[in-house]
């Protein structure tokens, strides 16, 4: 059985790196930078790398058109044929499209964590902290991911990296609007010797303006999209209910 197992694992570790050479084969240069950005986007999530992603998108598609091959074999119809081929081309484009919204949920958590990060990075600013030690409370108190982001451009600036790339490489990696709007205001007030205590006051009322309008506008849209629910399941119910009394006794009466 030892035996076996160790048979079974070195198959498993020929076949990845070849899978993988594969992959970086016919990926083209430009499909894998755009997969990478989308795992920094996502926060590089530990049980997904780049060489993984790469892989997965080989194999689905080839199990997806295996599976097709079999569901078409038996008796082979147009409808069925592009059925086929439709879940083998969308089963190449399922690793990033998990990514992307992963990513969406993450900027999302990046912004509603935004205000109240900022808050806490004023108060210690003005209780006498400077910008990035305040910074680095923030990402030690916080456990979303805008707290890992704060603690990862403090690592890349103890690496040697100058403000204004580690701030860049921030911006890059989240792809929120509203946080790099909060690093050019940083930026700006680095370059032209302006408070940080006031701008960090300014971007967080600003910050907060945004939630509550983007709660407001989410608040807005409901009744629009209850509609739909409710002409579809609600009314018709609604309908028989009322109406399907008077539609018997009509059919009695002519009868």
């Amino acid at each position: 059985m030892a035996r076996a197992a160790a048979s079974t694992g070195d198959r498993t570790a020929v076949r990845t790196p070849t899978l993988l050479r594969l992959a970086r084969r016919t990926t083209p240069a430009a499909a894998v930078r755009r997969i990478d950005r989308l795992l920094s986007r996502a926060g590089r999530p530990p049980a997904w790398p780049l060489e993984r992603v790469l892989v997965v998108k080989i194999v689905l598609p080839v199990v997806a058109a295996a599976l097709g091959l079999l569901y078409v074999s038996g008796a082979p119809r147009p409808l069925s044929v592009g059925l086929s081929v439709l879940v083998t081309v969308v089963a190449h484009f399922v690793p990033e499209l998990l990514l992307h919204s992963r990513a969406q949920e993450r900027n999302q958590q990046i912004q509603l964590e935004l205000a109240d990060t900022l808050d806490q990075m004023t108060i210690a600013v003005e209780a006498g902290l400077g910008f990035e030690s305040a910074m680095a409370r923030a990402g030690r108190n916080g456990r979303g991911p805008l707290a890992e982001e704060l603690v990862r451009t403090l690592q890349d600036v103890q690496m040697g990296l100058s403000r204004r790339e580690a701030y860049a490489a921030l911006a890059a990696r989240t792809d929120t609007p509203d946080l790099r709007r909060f690093i050019r205001a940083v930026v700006q007030a680095d370059a032209y010797g302006i408070s940080i205590a006031d701008v960090l006051r300014t971007q967080a009322a600003e910050m907060r303006l945004k939630r509550r309008q983007r709660a407001e506008e989410k608040a807005m849209q409901i009744p629009v999209k209850v509609i739909f629910p409710l002409m579809l399941c609600i009314l018709p119910v609604l309908f028989i209910v009322l109406l399907g009394p008077a539609a018997m006794d009509i059919v009695d009466a002519l009868g």
